[in-house]
């Protein structure tokens, strides 16, 4: 296997199909961290994301008898959408799995993409259930499965992305940063970089809720996780393919796992202050540069923005996870008295002027005299909390912090 080779291959054959994206510095981050910080826009690819690469390259790759026959593949959505683009293009019938929890947004695009030639089946809660169903459907049908990222031919497509940043700049290059789901885009990538601008390092991002290919890594053999958080849909896998461990294991610097919350941070920031809309998965890479901020300062720096599929119904829970990471949101079940005038005697006792309640909700009464409340307060200065907590002791307030005790905070809230 060259891959090198492979990728220089499929460059030619992505050249009139895929958008050669934008690299741009990043004015904003350049200042805030001190270096030059360059964005590498996947997410403005026709299809929204850099997955178009992968599957264009290897469903374009098919002889006419397997072509014939259609293909099958399982995505979380993008991988999905780049195959159901291709299939239109090639007039090739192609049968799509996805997880029923994947944003509708996502799997309204893939119809859009895919048009009369793509069937979507909606199957499990996560991409490995749309998996091992795509797979069984694959062998007993004699169609050629397409896989999002554990496929010479995928991972080759997505590495034309380190070519395409490396014709871009020209000066050197001390950082990249990309992200990793199961790894087909930072195998192709740093393959490229090893061959020829090896000098860069190569910084996988995962999120901390799947951080499968750390865990691969540092056990020394590709390892499935039990569980994961699903929340950034683009890069949460339980596990990553043979291949792309082989790569990364060889050739990535370093991986860093980045909190969730983090995550929904990066996405209101860069929506409010650039106008740029990315998912989740797209927003990993500039999430990263918080845990990294010393090693890049006075450094040139790329970040693969990786995909823009993100889908509106899903803003109130990414203000929610953003609020909580950054300590302004707080949950509490508190033993409420059940007297008149008792919730203005919190108010105006317990919170602060600029503390708002944002959540207040019975959950039972456990006796005349008081009832189990859930309350959820937004603040403006995360230092606030302390006060609030000890107003509640000193009047009497008898709490439950839900903040620590995610169970109960899932059974609840979540």
């Amino acid at each position: 296997m060259n891959l090198f080779n492979e990728v220089i291959t499929a460059k030619e054959q992505l050249s009139k199909v895929v958008a050669a994206t934008p690299l741009t510095q990043n004015l904003n981050l350049s200042d805030e961290f001190k270096s030059t910080v360059l964005l590498k826009r996947e997410d403005l690819q026709i299809v929204r994301s850099y997955k178009i690469r992968g599957a264009y390259n290897k469903i374009s790759s098919l002889n006419t008898a397997e072509k014939a026959k259609g293909i099958v593949c399982a995505s979380a959505g993008n991988h999905a959408q780049g195959v159901a683009y291709s299939c239109n293009l090639l007039q090739i019938k192609g049968k799509i799995y996805m997880p029923k929890t994947t944003p509708k947004q996502k799997v309204k695009q893939v119809q859009l993409f895919g048009k009369s030639f793509v069937e979507i089946v909606l199957i499990g809660d996560t991409f490995d259930d749309a998996y091992a169903s795509a797979t069984e459907d694959a062998e007993k049908s004699n169609r050629i499965f397409i896989h999002p990222f554990d496929d010479l031919k995928v991972i080759a497509g997505q590495g034309t992305v380190g070519l395409e940043i490396l014709e871009s700049y020209k000066e050197p290059i001390d950082y990249v940063f990309v992200p990793i789901g199961g790894g087909g885009l930072a195998s192709g990538l740093s393959e490229v970089f090893k061959h020829l601008s090896p000098e860069t390092k190569i910084i996988g991002v995962e999120p901390k809720g799947a951080p499968s290919m750390k865990t691969s890594i540092i056990d020394g053999k590709n390892t499935a996780l039990k569980t994961i958080d699903k929340f950034v849909d683009g890069a949460a896998v339980k596990q990553v393919g043979d291949m792309t461990f082989d790569i990364c294991r060889k050739n990535l610097d370093d991986i860093i796992l980045v909190p969730e919350g983090k995550v929904c941070t990066t996405i209101l920031r860069l929506y409010n202050e650039e106008a740029m809309v990315v998912e989740p998965a797209g927003a990993l890479t500039i999430a990263a540069l918080d845990f990294y901020k010393e090693k890049i300062k006075g450094k040139t720096v790329v970040c693969v923005v990786s995909g823009s599929n993100n889908d509106i119904e899903r803003t109130a829970e990414i203000k929610e996870r953003s609020l909580l990471y950054e300590g302004l949101m707080h949950y509490f079940m508190i033993q409420f008295p059940q007297r008149p005038g008792a919730l203005k005697e919190f108010v105006n006792d317990i919170l602060g002027p600029n503390d708002d309640i944002t959540y207040f909700q019975f959950a039972k009464k456990n006796s005349r005299e008081v009832g189990s409340v859930v309350v959820g307060l937004e603040l403006k200065n995360k230092k606030d909390i302390v006060n609030i907590k000890t107003n509640m002791i000193a009047k009497g307030f008898e709490f439950q912090y839900l903040n620590e005790n995610q169970d109960l905070y899932a059974q609840l809230i979540g």
